[in-house]
Protein backbone atom coordinates (compact mmCIF):
# COMPACT_ATOMS: atom_id res chain seq x y z
CA UNK A 1 0.00 0.00 0.00
CA UNK A 2 1.29 3.45 -0.87
CA UNK A 3 0.18 6.82 0.39
CA UNK A 4 0.33 9.83 -1.95
CA UNK A 5 -0.06 13.42 -0.86
CA UNK A 6 -3.78 14.12 -0.99
CA UNK A 7 -3.55 17.40 -2.86
CA UNK A 8 -1.83 16.06 -5.94
CA UNK A 9 -1.02 18.62 -8.61
CA UNK A 10 1.30 16.61 -10.83
CA UNK A 11 0.55 16.83 -14.57
CA UNK A 12 -1.03 14.00 -16.47
CA UNK A 13 1.35 11.48 -18.00
CA UNK A 14 4.17 9.35 -16.65
CA UNK A 15 5.20 9.71 -13.04
CA UNK A 16 8.57 11.38 -12.66
CA UNK A 17 10.07 9.72 -9.59
CA UNK A 18 13.16 11.21 -7.93
CA UNK A 19 15.32 9.83 -5.12
CA UNK A 20 18.59 11.14 -3.67
CA UNK A 21 21.22 9.05 -1.88
CA UNK A 22 23.56 10.94 0.45
CA UNK A 23 27.20 9.95 -0.08
CA UNK A 24 28.19 9.72 3.57
CA UNK A 25 28.63 6.01 4.24
CA UNK A 26 28.68 2.43 3.01
CA UNK A 27 25.35 0.97 1.79
CA UNK A 28 23.86 -1.58 4.21
CA UNK A 29 21.03 -4.09 4.22
CA UNK A 30 18.59 -1.46 5.48
CA UNK A 31 19.37 0.82 2.54
CA UNK A 32 18.91 -2.10 0.19
CA UNK A 33 15.47 -3.28 1.29
CA UNK A 34 14.19 0.18 2.23
CA UNK A 35 15.30 2.25 -0.75
CA UNK A 36 17.54 0.67 -3.38
CA UNK A 37 15.61 -2.51 -4.20
CA UNK A 38 12.18 -0.83 -4.49
CA UNK A 39 13.66 2.08 -6.46
CA UNK A 40 15.28 -0.21 -9.01
CA UNK A 41 12.02 -2.14 -9.34
CA UNK A 42 10.12 1.12 -9.86
CA UNK A 43 12.56 2.22 -12.55
CA UNK A 44 11.63 -0.84 -14.61
CA UNK A 45 7.99 0.25 -14.88
CA UNK A 46 7.12 1.92 -18.18
CA UNK A 47 4.81 4.37 -16.40
CA UNK A 48 7.73 5.88 -14.45
CA UNK A 49 10.50 8.29 -15.39
CA UNK A 50 13.14 7.68 -12.75
CA UNK A 51 15.80 10.12 -11.55
CA UNK A 52 18.31 8.80 -9.00
CA UNK A 53 21.19 10.96 -7.84
CA UNK A 54 24.17 10.88 -5.52
CA UNK A 55 23.61 13.76 -3.10
CA UNK A 56 27.25 14.67 -2.55
CA UNK A 57 26.56 18.32 -1.65
CA UNK A 58 24.18 17.10 1.07
CA UNK A 59 26.95 14.83 2.36
CA UNK A 60 29.11 17.86 3.19
CA UNK A 61 26.67 18.83 5.95
CA UNK A 62 27.68 15.79 8.01
CA UNK A 63 31.05 14.78 6.66
CA UNK A 64 34.10 16.99 6.17
CA UNK A 65 36.39 14.13 5.21
CA UNK A 66 37.02 14.46 1.44
CA UNK A 67 38.31 10.90 1.06
CA UNK A 68 35.25 9.50 2.84
CA UNK A 69 32.83 11.43 0.62
CA UNK A 70 34.61 10.28 -2.53
CA UNK A 71 34.79 6.65 -1.34
CA UNK A 72 31.11 6.69 -0.42
CA UNK A 73 30.25 8.09 -3.85
CA UNK A 74 32.15 5.24 -5.48
CA UNK A 75 30.57 2.58 -3.25
CA UNK A 76 27.00 3.82 -3.65
CA UNK A 77 27.25 4.22 -7.42
CA UNK A 78 28.77 0.75 -7.75
CA UNK A 79 26.03 -0.67 -5.53
CA UNK A 80 23.16 0.66 -7.65
CA UNK A 81 24.82 -0.48 -10.86
CA UNK A 82 25.69 -3.91 -9.46
CA UNK A 83 22.11 -4.43 -8.33
CA UNK A 84 20.86 -3.96 -11.86
CA UNK A 85 19.92 -0.30 -12.30
CA UNK A 86 19.33 0.18 -16.02
CA UNK A 87 20.86 3.58 -16.76
CA UNK A 88 19.31 3.60 -20.23
CA UNK A 89 15.93 3.96 -18.45
CA UNK A 90 16.77 5.75 -15.21
CA UNK A 91 18.71 9.02 -15.14
CA UNK A 92 21.56 8.30 -12.71
CA UNK A 93 23.80 11.24 -11.88
CA UNK A 94 25.98 12.99 -9.33
CA UNK A 95 24.33 16.08 -7.82
CA UNK A 96 27.51 18.16 -8.08
CA UNK A 97 27.67 17.58 -11.84
CA UNK A 98 24.49 19.64 -12.28
CA UNK A 99 25.47 23.27 -11.48
CA UNK A 100 21.93 24.47 -12.17
CA UNK A 101 20.79 22.78 -8.94
CA UNK A 102 22.86 25.04 -6.72
CA UNK A 103 21.92 28.05 -8.84
CA UNK A 104 18.25 27.25 -8.37
CA UNK A 105 18.91 26.71 -4.66
CA UNK A 106 20.05 30.35 -4.36
CA UNK A 107 17.04 31.66 -6.26
CA UNK A 108 14.72 29.66 -4.01
CA UNK A 109 16.60 30.82 -0.91
CA UNK A 110 15.73 34.38 -1.85
CA UNK A 111 11.99 33.71 -1.67
CA UNK A 112 11.97 31.08 1.09
CA UNK A 113 10.82 32.34 4.50
CA UNK A 114 13.29 31.84 7.33
CA UNK A 115 10.37 30.81 9.53
CA UNK A 116 9.82 27.79 7.28
CA UNK A 117 13.41 26.68 7.86
CA UNK A 118 13.00 27.24 11.60
CA UNK A 119 10.43 24.45 11.55
CA UNK A 120 12.65 21.89 9.83
CA UNK A 121 12.89 18.73 11.92
CA UNK A 122 16.67 18.30 11.71
CA UNK A 123 17.34 21.89 12.73
CA UNK A 124 14.83 21.77 15.60
CA UNK A 125 16.31 18.49 16.84
CA UNK A 126 19.81 19.98 16.92
CA UNK A 127 18.54 23.07 18.76
CA UNK A 128 16.74 20.89 21.29
CA UNK A 129 19.94 18.96 22.01
CA UNK A 130 21.87 22.19 22.54
CA UNK A 131 19.22 23.63 24.84
CA UNK A 132 19.13 20.40 26.87
CA UNK A 133 22.92 20.58 27.19
CA UNK A 134 22.71 24.19 28.41
CA UNK A 135 24.72 25.67 25.54
CA UNK A 136 23.89 28.23 22.86
CA UNK A 137 20.90 27.04 20.84
CA UNK A 138 22.77 27.26 17.53
CA UNK A 139 26.09 25.79 18.68
CA UNK A 140 27.60 23.63 15.95
CA UNK A 141 24.75 24.25 13.53
CA UNK A 142 25.97 25.21 10.08
CA UNK A 143 24.06 27.09 7.43
CA UNK A 144 24.17 23.87 5.45
CA UNK A 145 22.18 22.07 8.13
CA UNK A 146 19.81 25.00 8.58
CA UNK A 147 19.00 25.54 4.93
CA UNK A 148 19.44 22.09 3.44
CA UNK A 149 15.65 21.76 2.82
CA UNK A 150 16.07 24.49 0.19
CA UNK A 151 18.77 22.49 -1.58
CA UNK A 152 16.53 19.46 -1.35
CA UNK A 153 13.71 21.49 -2.88
CA UNK A 154 16.04 22.50 -5.72
CA UNK A 155 16.92 18.84 -6.30
CA UNK A 156 13.24 18.03 -6.69
CA UNK A 157 11.94 21.10 -8.50
CA UNK A 158 14.75 21.29 -11.04
CA UNK A 159 13.53 18.14 -12.76
CA UNK A 160 9.81 18.59 -12.38
CA UNK A 161 9.61 15.50 -10.19
CA UNK A 162 6.03 14.52 -9.47
CA UNK A 163 6.48 11.69 -6.95
CA UNK A 164 9.10 11.52 -4.19
CA UNK A 165 9.38 8.20 -2.29
CA UNK A 166 10.12 8.96 1.37
CA UNK A 167 9.80 7.51 4.83
CA UNK A 168 7.19 9.01 7.10
CA UNK A 169 9.88 11.02 8.88
CA UNK A 170 10.79 12.74 5.58
CA UNK A 171 7.35 13.88 4.46
CA UNK A 172 8.14 17.38 5.71
CA UNK A 173 10.91 17.73 3.11
CA UNK A 174 8.48 17.27 0.25
CA UNK A 175 5.89 19.53 1.86
CA UNK A 176 8.52 22.26 2.15
CA UNK A 177 9.44 21.82 -1.51
CA UNK A 178 5.76 22.30 -2.37
CA UNK A 179 5.54 25.43 -0.22
CA UNK A 180 8.64 26.91 -1.85
CA UNK A 181 7.42 26.06 -5.36
CA UNK A 182 4.02 27.60 -4.68
CA UNK A 183 5.60 30.83 -3.47
CA UNK A 184 7.93 31.00 -6.48
CA UNK A 185 5.04 30.42 -8.89
CA UNK A 186 2.93 33.02 -7.09
CA UNK A 187 5.64 35.67 -7.42
CA UNK A 188 7.09 34.90 -10.85
CA UNK A 189 4.75 32.73 -12.92
CA UNK A 190 2.49 35.13 -14.83
CA UNK A 191 0.69 32.45 -16.84
CA UNK A 192 1.36 28.74 -16.39
CA UNK A 193 3.27 27.51 -13.29
CA UNK A 194 6.99 27.21 -13.82
CA UNK A 195 7.76 24.78 -11.00
CA UNK A 196 5.87 21.50 -10.62
CA UNK A 197 4.49 20.78 -7.15
CA UNK A 198 5.71 17.34 -6.07
CA UNK A 199 3.82 14.73 -4.06
CA UNK A 200 5.31 12.47 -1.43
CA UNK A 201 4.82 8.71 -1.68
CA UNK A 202 5.04 6.59 1.47
CA UNK A 203 4.90 2.83 1.01
CA UNK A 204 3.75 0.65 3.89
CA UNK A 205 5.31 -2.33 2.10
CA UNK A 206 8.88 -1.05 2.36
CA UNK A 207 10.66 -2.62 5.31
CA UNK A 208 12.57 -0.63 7.91
CA UNK A 209 15.17 -3.12 9.07
CA UNK A 210 16.32 -3.58 12.62
CA UNK A 211 20.06 -3.49 13.18
CA UNK A 212 22.41 -5.66 15.20
CA UNK A 213 21.13 -4.19 18.47
CA UNK A 214 17.43 -4.30 17.64
CA UNK A 215 17.13 -0.58 16.90
CA UNK A 216 16.56 0.76 13.40
CA UNK A 217 19.54 -0.14 11.22
CA UNK A 218 21.43 3.13 10.89
CA UNK A 219 24.99 4.36 10.39
CA UNK A 220 24.46 6.77 13.28
CA UNK A 221 23.83 3.83 15.64
CA UNK A 222 26.77 1.80 14.35
CA UNK A 223 24.53 -1.26 14.07
CA UNK A 224 24.50 -1.88 10.34
CA UNK A 225 25.26 -4.92 8.21
CA UNK A 226 27.13 -3.61 5.13
CA UNK A 227 25.50 -4.83 1.95
CA UNK A 228 28.40 -6.44 0.11
CA UNK A 229 30.48 -7.95 2.89
CA UNK A 230 32.48 -11.06 1.94
CA UNK A 231 30.68 -14.26 2.92
CA UNK A 232 32.67 -14.88 6.11
CA UNK A 233 32.20 -11.33 7.36
CA UNK A 234 28.51 -11.39 6.46
CA UNK A 235 28.10 -14.54 8.55
CA UNK A 236 29.95 -12.93 11.47
CA UNK A 237 27.75 -9.85 11.36
CA UNK A 238 24.57 -11.90 11.27
CA UNK A 239 25.79 -13.91 14.24
CA UNK A 240 26.10 -10.63 16.17
CA UNK A 241 22.36 -9.87 15.89
CA UNK A 242 20.98 -9.45 19.40
CA UNK A 243 18.70 -12.24 20.62
CA UNK A 244 17.21 -13.32 23.96
CA UNK A 245 18.27 -16.22 26.18
CA UNK A 246 15.60 -18.71 25.11
CA UNK A 247 17.05 -22.19 24.61
CA UNK A 248 16.57 -24.53 21.62
CA UNK A 249 13.14 -26.12 21.88
CA UNK A 250 11.59 -23.09 23.57
CA UNK A 251 9.04 -21.21 21.46
CA UNK A 252 10.21 -17.78 20.31
CA UNK A 253 8.24 -14.70 19.32
CA UNK A 254 9.01 -13.81 15.70
CA UNK A 255 7.36 -10.41 15.98
CA UNK A 256 9.93 -9.17 18.52
CA UNK A 257 12.94 -10.74 16.82
CA UNK A 258 15.40 -8.83 14.63
CA UNK A 259 16.45 -12.14 13.10
CA UNK A 260 12.92 -12.85 11.92
CA UNK A 261 12.30 -9.26 10.85
CA UNK A 262 15.37 -9.30 8.59
CA UNK A 263 14.41 -12.77 7.33
CA UNK A 264 10.99 -11.48 6.33
CA UNK A 265 12.55 -8.69 4.24
CA UNK A 266 14.39 -11.23 2.07
CA UNK A 267 12.09 -14.27 2.16
CA UNK A 268 9.11 -15.29 0.05
CA UNK A 269 5.71 -15.63 1.70
CA UNK A 270 6.21 -19.39 1.93
CA UNK A 271 9.65 -19.03 3.48
CA UNK A 272 8.31 -16.47 5.95
CA UNK A 273 5.48 -18.80 7.01
CA UNK A 274 7.93 -21.68 7.41
CA UNK A 275 10.27 -19.63 9.60
CA UNK A 276 7.38 -18.37 11.70
CA UNK A 277 6.46 -22.01 12.36
CA UNK A 278 10.10 -22.81 13.13
CA UNK A 279 10.08 -20.05 15.77
CA UNK A 280 6.95 -21.55 17.30
CA UNK A 281 8.67 -24.96 17.32
CA UNK A 282 11.69 -23.53 19.17
CA UNK A 283 14.36 -23.24 16.49
CA UNK A 284 17.81 -22.57 17.99
CA UNK A 285 19.10 -19.03 17.49
CA UNK A 286 22.26 -20.37 15.89
CA UNK A 287 20.26 -22.33 13.34
CA UNK A 288 17.97 -19.37 12.62
CA UNK A 289 20.98 -17.13 12.01
CA UNK A 290 22.61 -19.79 9.81
CA UNK A 291 19.50 -19.95 7.63
CA UNK A 292 19.29 -16.16 7.54
CA UNK A 293 22.88 -15.96 6.30
CA UNK A 294 22.18 -18.50 3.57
CA UNK A 295 19.05 -16.63 2.46
CA UNK A 296 20.75 -13.22 2.26
CA UNK A 297 23.91 -14.58 0.70
CA UNK A 298 21.93 -16.35 -2.02
CA UNK A 299 20.20 -13.09 -2.99
CA UNK A 300 23.33 -10.95 -2.97
CA UNK A 301 26.09 -13.29 -4.20
CA UNK A 302 25.93 -12.43 -7.90
CA UNK A 303 25.50 -8.72 -7.22
CA UNK A 304 28.49 -8.86 -4.86
CA UNK A 305 30.66 -10.18 -7.65
CA UNK A 306 29.51 -7.41 -9.98
CA UNK A 307 30.08 -4.84 -7.22
CA UNK A 308 33.66 -5.97 -6.59
CA UNK A 309 34.34 -5.90 -10.32
CA UNK A 310 32.96 -2.37 -10.63
CA UNK A 311 34.94 -1.15 -7.63
CA UNK A 312 38.10 -2.24 -9.45
CA UNK A 313 37.05 -0.17 -12.50
CA UNK A 314 36.19 3.30 -11.16
CA UNK A 315 36.58 4.80 -14.64
CA UNK A 316 33.56 2.78 -15.80
CA UNK A 317 31.50 4.03 -12.85
CA UNK A 318 32.54 7.60 -13.69
CA UNK A 319 31.51 7.14 -17.32
CA UNK A 320 28.04 6.05 -16.22
CA UNK A 321 27.70 9.06 -13.93
CA UNK A 322 28.90 11.48 -16.60
CA UNK A 323 26.46 10.02 -19.12
CA UNK A 324 23.65 10.40 -16.61
CA UNK A 325 24.71 13.96 -15.84
CA UNK A 326 24.54 14.86 -19.53
CA UNK A 327 20.96 13.58 -19.67
CA UNK A 328 20.11 15.48 -16.50
CA UNK A 329 21.61 18.74 -17.80
CA UNK A 330 19.50 18.43 -20.94
CA UNK A 331 16.59 19.10 -18.58
CA UNK A 332 18.20 21.38 -16.01
CA UNK A 333 19.70 23.88 -18.47
CA UNK A 334 16.43 24.90 -20.16
CA UNK A 335 14.64 24.84 -16.80
CA UNK A 336 17.20 27.20 -15.29
CA UNK A 337 17.00 29.43 -18.36
CA UNK A 338 13.25 29.71 -17.78
CA UNK A 339 13.78 30.49 -14.10
CA UNK A 340 16.37 33.14 -14.92
CA UNK A 341 14.05 34.78 -17.41
CA UNK A 342 11.22 34.75 -14.87
CA UNK A 343 13.25 36.48 -12.14
CA UNK A 344 14.77 39.06 -14.48
CA UNK A 345 18.27 37.66 -14.87
CA UNK A 346 18.46 37.53 -18.64
CA UNK A 347 19.94 39.18 -21.73
CA UNK A 348 18.96 42.79 -22.29
CA UNK A 349 18.14 42.23 -25.96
Amino acid sequence: MTQDASNATAPNGPKRVLTGITTSGTPHLGNYVGAIRPAIEASQEDTNESFYFLADYHALIKCQDPAAVQQSTKEIAATWLALGLDTSKAVFYRQSNIPQITELCWVLSCICAKGLMNRAHAYKASVDVNVADGVDADKGISMGLFSYPVLMAADILMFGATHIPVGKDQIQHVEMARDIAQRFNHIYANKAPILTLPDYVVSDQVAVLQGLDGRKMSKSYGNTIPLFLPEKQLKKHINKIKTNLLEPGEAKDPDTSAVFQIWQAFASDEQTAAMRQAFADGIAWGEAKKQLFELINAELAESRERYNDLMSRPQDIEEQLQAGAARARAISEPMMAEVRQAVGIARLF
